[in-house]
């Protein structure tokens, strides 16, 4: 089971997460992959907010968000054009034999299946829930260039505006152990001087092991790619983007 950073589900940090994490290249990278392949049933498993979620909505299409985050979920119902999803508070046990064109993981969201048996069960259920042919796409971090080095609040550390007014924002690293990272988010509401920290955990697996995790489902991994303009991955990048397809 995995378990939900306060990011996630305190209403506060929440309503925080798109200035955190604005529309960026991934966005585009996966609208374009998604209109390349033609798809026209389409999962966002873990879909938070839903900025692209909502985006790969568009006429012709049926598109599902899917996140075990009811707050974020709440978040991403706002928007006007919101109604053009089907929202589902919960996680891959719900999806079913859809017959999916297409399932995306976005955000790194890979990285929060701790257990090597809640990742395989997930790869499992997105298996079953695509058509023949259909497609996995999804990114995480390659553990080679160790980009928790940088979370620090030196490196980390920044202020905006929010709806609680002025905010700074920092990461510091916890622990690192094998390949998992422990770290903190730090949320200082600079008006009043309090500070969230919400803890998180995350697991860093190689090019290589993922593969082997998505061979062992019954995936082709198509593509590997080293950052949002396709190029082909190698072991200095700090990206992984994967494109897999369960075979016709």
């Amino acid at each position: 089971m995995v378990k939900l950073d306060k990011h996630y589900v305190d209403p506060r940090l929440v309503v925080l997460y798109d200035i955190e994490n604005p529309r960026g290249e991934d966005t585009d990278f996966y609208l374009n992959f998604a209109k390349k392949i033609n798809a026209k049933h389409i999962v966002d498993l873990g879909c938070g907010t839903g900025i692209l979620t909502r985006e790969l909505a568009q006429p012709g299409r049926e598109v599902i968000g899917v996140d075990p985050a009811s707050a974020m979920l709440a978040v991403a119902q706002q928007h006007p054009d919101a109604d053009r999803v089907q929202w589902i508070n919960g996680d891959a046990s719900i999806l079913g034999n859809r017959q999916a064109d297409l399932v995306l993981m976005t955000g790194n969201v890979a990285q929060v299946f701790l257990e090597i048996d809640d990742w395989l069960t997930t790869l499992t259920n997105i298996f079953n829930s695509l058509r023949p042919g259909g497609y996995l796409a999804f990114e995480s971090r390659n553990p080679l260039v160790k980009s928790w080095q940088q979370w620090n609040r030196d490196e980390s550390y920044y202020e905006f505006d929010s709806p609680h007014g002025r905010m700074a924002s920092w990461v510091e690293v916890v622990d690192v152990h094998d390949n998992r990272v422990q770290l903190e988010g730090h949320n200082l509401f600079l008006e009043t001087g309090e500070v969230i920290v919400a803890e998180s955990e995350l697991v860093f697996r190689s090019r290589e092991e993922i593969a082997a995790q998505l061979t062992q489902i019954g995936f082709t991994v198509e593509r590997v790619y080293g950052d949002w303009h396709q190029t082909t991955f190698d072991d200095a990048q700090r990206l992984m983007v994967f494109i897999a397809r369960r075979p016709l």
